[in-house]
């Protein structure tokens, strides 16, 4: 219900989010979009609050990544753009998630370390290049320092071959993804960017200076997130000390590796003062297209054995995979029933500036404000209330199903109790189809959703796919909407409430379709049931509150997104464990084994934890590039 359906504590990274209160007769509807400043103040505004931090892979950047390299820098800037998305796709790649494991087959590491060595003579090469583009002698000493850390990983590479077998001068010819990538560095480095000179067409030494930078731009990427990936995989190796890739997350974890890929940031800082705004973006798609060359290099790696990830490849064709996911703050950034309070008062401003308020029996709309604010300090006093009442007063050792919904049955007589004056009130009349569907197009949806949804359009035929969003949305056409103004309403099966319209305005009256988790739950269920019990399945479900537990719960793997307190609270209360998902998956393939194939369960009691879409997507769906 209400905008307060979300009391449940947000997480602390997202600033207050307003829906804007202007009374301007020009627009009939809202724009919604996040707050200037905390300051800024609304009557309608989506509550956030205190979350709990967690460290969530592909989230941020690591700590001690960021100490060095100062707030404003460009190299700063590109890590943090790329971390939310680049990065995740890349930890969720088979090959990471085996080697993180531990039971990544040897040949298929021989491959890759065969394959990386022709990646890192291009790097090497491409230093070299830079050095003789450089015009200051500090750089070019810095870059000559980098170019032997570099030679100095080849001789590991082949050091690593031998041991094993293997002869490091026989030549393994590379692959595609990895020509694909070393064409890319090379090119750069000899100035092939843009429609830009070569390098040996340059004739004077800022010229010259920017190809350097444009080259380094492209390399730093590389150096971050295997400096990145090496301090995440870390963990790992204390659950296991006879990992076998040990020496190889070792080396990357390292503080001398974290120093030069420190060194090549601060170097891409300082080659960058001296540049123009444009020349800025020009290595700023460099960075991000050595980025998703680097995805692409650790997707091509040949993994022929089962893995949980990505799970289109993890379900065999015949598998039916269900997706199920909420709407409001799981994919939007604002609040539904705070978008449609808005649009009823706007749409009576409108009525009774036009004269045509027949069908309002309102006499203002400060009164009609006033009835939503105190709708919702109603709903969150009660709310608290309500949360209290349904908590065990011991905590269950193991997930106790059974009395969680029981005392779910406590927020489900309070949720309908909540939306009945809602509709008693008479704040939802008066709101004009049109409007609200015009409200749908400028919903902004999180950070890498509308991306995940575009590529289910895309992908959903041949992965043999369904996919639903179970919703409390007081009118679906709402939801419509905001995910066909994204062009992914192809496909997409939405379970959520209807208002109740006359001539294309509403009655604010509501057909109450789902309003509880009890709701939701039995709607799941009742999907999952549809399906042809002759072909197996696997159900995901994506939520981030206390409404979608028992959804989260049933489904095969339950993914909270964003950071709750409530919804671990009274999670924690009946027994259910809360795990960021790599390490999860991490754990999950070390279980994997060509004879058991099943280790994603139903009711297991752990919810799997994530910060983005983009590691939802990167779980699910696999690399955007791959």
């Amino acid at each position: 219900m209400l905008v307060l359906r979300r009391l449940r504590l947000r997480l602390p990274l997202r600033r207050p989010l307003l829906v804007s209160s202007s009374s301007s007769s020009s627009s009939s509807f809202p724009s919604f979009s996040p707050s200037p400043s905390p300051s800024t103040s609304s009557s309608f505004s989506c509550w956030s609050s205190t979350g709990e931090g967690r460290r969530s892979m592909a989230s941020s950047p690591s700590p001690a990544s960021a100490a060095v390299v100062a707030e404003g820098s460009a190299a700063r800037r590109f890590w943090i753009a790329a971390s939310t998305r680049e990065a995740a796709f890349a930890a969720y790649t088979p090959f990471i998630l085996s080697l993180a494991a531990g039971n990544l087959r040897l040949d298929v590491f021989r491959h890759y370390i065969a394959q990386d060595a022709h990646f890192l003579r291009a790097f090497a090469r491409a230093y070299e290049m830079a050095e003789d583009c450089a015009d200051d002698d500090d750089d070019r000493a810095t870059i000559a320092d980098l170019r032997k850390a570099i030679l100095q990983e080849l001789n590991l590479h082949s050091s690593v071959l031998q041991e094993w077998g293997v002869d490091p001068t026989k030549e393994i010819p590379p692959s595609a993804a990895t020509t694909k990538y070393t064409d890319f560095l090379l090119a750069t480095a000899a100035g092939k960017v843009d429609g830009t000179k070569g390098s040996d067409k340059m004739v004077t030494p800022f010229e010259k200076t920017k190809i350097a930078a444009y080259t380094v731009g492209a390399m730093t990427p590389c150096m971050r997130l295997y400096a990145y990936l090496g301090k995440e995989l870390m963990a790992f190796l204390k659950q296991d000390e006879n990992h076998p890739y040990k020496k190889w997350i070792n080396t990357y974890a390292s503080s001398d590796f974290e120093d030069n890929a420190l060194q090549i940031e601060e170097l891409l800082d300082k080659l960058s003062v001296s540049l123009t705004g444009e020349e800025l973006e020009i290595i700023g798609k460099l960075y991000q297209q050595a980025m998703k060359l680097e995805v692409e290099f650790f997707s091509a790696q040949l993994v022929d054995q089962p893995v949980v990830a990505p799970l289109s490849r993890y379900c065999d064709p015949k598998y039916k995979l269900l997706i199920f996911s909420d709407f409001d703050l799981t994919c939007t950034v604002v609040d539904s029933s705070a978008i449609l309070a808005e649009i009823a008062i706007l749409s009576f401003q409108k009525a009774s500036q036009s004269g045509n308020d027949n069908n309002l029996d309102r006499t203002k709309s400060g009164d009609l404000r006033n009835s939503w604010n105190m709708l919702s300090k109603q709903y969150m006093e009660e709310y608290e209330e309500c949360m209290e009442r349904l908590l065990p007063p011991e905590e269950s050792k193991s997930l106790d199903y059974d009395k969680l919904y029981k005392g779910l049955e406590v927020l489900a007589d309070f949720e309908k109790l909540a939306n009945s004056r809602v509709v008693d009130s008479g704040v939802l009349r008066g709101m004009n189809v049109e409007d609200i569907r015009k409200a749908g197009e400028r919903l902004i949806l999180q950070g890498g959703c509308k991306n995940f949804f575009q590529k289910i359009v895309k992908t959903r035929e041949n992965l043999n796919l369904d996919i639903h969003i179970l919703s409390y949305c007081w009118c679906a056409e709402l939801i419509r909407s905001a995910f066909s103004s994204a062009g992914c309403l192809d496909g997409l099966n939405i379970h959520s409430n209807e208002f109740a319209f006359e001539e294309s305005v509403s009655t604010g009256e509501i057909d109450r379709k789902m309003q509880s988790p009890l709701d939701k739950v039995e709607k799941f269920k009742s999907i999952r049931s549809d399906v042809d019990s002759t072909v197996p399945s696997l159900s995901v479900y994506i939520g981030d509150s206390v409404g979608d537990l028992l959804c989260l719960l049933e489904a095969d793997i339950g993914i909270v997104i964003g950071s709750s307190t409530i919804l671990r609270r009274v999670g924690k209360q009946f027994g259910v464990s809360f795990v960021p998902l790599f390490p999860g998956l991490v754990d999950k393939q070390r279980q994997l084994t060509e004879e058991d194939a099943s280790v994603l369960k139903a009711r297991s009691g752990v919810l799997y934890t994530v910060s983005s879409w983009s590691e939802i997507h990167a779980f699910i769906l696999g690399s955007d590039f791959s």
